[in-house]
């Protein structure tokens, strides 16, 4: 199916590995000209293979003057129709156990990051009456994990924030949506195995199945579950779709909408 973006750019943040990078590459499978973020240039080395005609600015969306140059480079790369926000998700832990300079951490990069990297692109795709903003949260926003506070927190104050903005900009073609990750077979969810593998003396393969085995489809999700819908939604059969939140979770969420 032609997706009708052909031509356009897109900057995806988080882009060089996990979720990030399944995005880019469905974006760039549909011609768009991708420029990945990350803050790994080895992470970059990596994928770059998989992003055919695809660029690379490296930056920690956590750093104020790196964001600047990020926006920086994605502005004299061209117009940017498509901005995918993504950062890996913050530590896990009980409240107790995280300090101040974690959620100073989180809240930067989590939050105010994504928020100021769209208020620099969002004006342009106004004016060209084009534009999509997809942000990659977590399936939390609808259902709340226990040991996640700061993801909690922040995905969800995402969520509120970028579906005021949604009603803002949509009478001038510009969505924004959000992608909900559940269960997912990437780095992020490693991290939460180890935490829960010191916790209750389980092993990580068994805390593994076991979490595979909590999702009604038996298994853990994986990048290739994903992409497509980033690139769905930056389409132009999309066009009458915004202010969503869309789980990709294999039927683990069990909210009602």
């Amino acid at each position: 199916m032609d997706l009708g973006i052909s031509g356009q750019t897109a900057l995806v943040l988080g882009g060089t590995q996990g979720l990030g990078l399944a995005c880019a590459q469905a974006l760039a499978a549909a011609g768009v000209r991708v420029l990945a973020n990350g803050r790994s240039a080895a992470a970059w080395e990596a994928a770059r293979d998989t992003l055919p005609g695809a660029s690379f600015v490296q930056g920690d969306l956590g750093k104020s003057a790196e964001r600047l140059r990020i926006i920086s480079i994605a502005e004299k790369l061209g117009p940017v129709s498509i901005l995918v926000t993504n950062a890996g998700g913050p530590p896990t832990g009980q409240f107790e156990e995280l300090s101040s300079e974690q959620w100073r951490a989180a809240f930067e990069t989590n939050f105010l990051g994504i928020l100021e990297i769209t208020r620099a692109l969002l004006p342009g795709m106004r004016a060209r009456r084009y534009g999509r903003v997809i942000n990659v949260t977590s399936f939390v926003v609808k259902e709340l994990y226990p040991n996640m506070s700061l993801s909690n927190s922040f995905r969800v104050g995402l969520t509120g924030a970028m579906g005021s903005i949604a009603r803002e900009c949509a009478r001038d073609g510009v969505t924004i949506n959000g992608i909900l990750p559940g269960l997912m077979d990437t780095g992020a969810l490693q991290r939460v195995f180890r935490d829960r593998a010191g916790r209750s003396g389980e092993t990580e393969a068994q805390i593994r199945q076991s979490m595979a085995q909590s999702v009604p489809m038996q298994r853990l999700g994986t990048a290739a579950d994903f992409g497509p819908i980033c690139a769905f939604l930056a389409s132009r059969h999309a066009d009458y779709i915004t202010g969503q939140n869309i789980c990709i979770d294999g039927g683990l969420t069990k909210s009602v909408i």
